[in-house]
């Protein structure tokens, strides 16, 4: 939805309900425009994530994980 700068500053709380269940909000001031969108849509937009050691710190439990190697000698190839 567009509002212009005056009524958006009056129902500011309208606007940020808006953008949280509707999605994006414009306000318009003369020909320039910013855009309210939520926190979980803003994250959508860039990108952000998690650090990778943010993502190895939540992946699950992996100590019942064998990662042992077969002790048996390789084949042998021809080449």
């Amino acid at each position: 939805m567009d509002w212009k700068l005056a009524e958006a500053k009056d129902k500011f709380s309208e606007v940020v309900r808006r953008a949280l269940a509707d999605g994006p909000q414009r306000v318009m001031r003369r020909k320039e425009a910013v855009v309210v969108v939520s926190e979980r849509e803003y994250q959508r937009l860039t990108g952000a994530r998690t650090s990778f050691k943010d993502f190895l710190l939540d992946a699950p439990d992996m100590g019942g994980l064998d990662l042992s190697r077969d002790p048996s000698p390789a084949r042998d190839v021809d080449l």
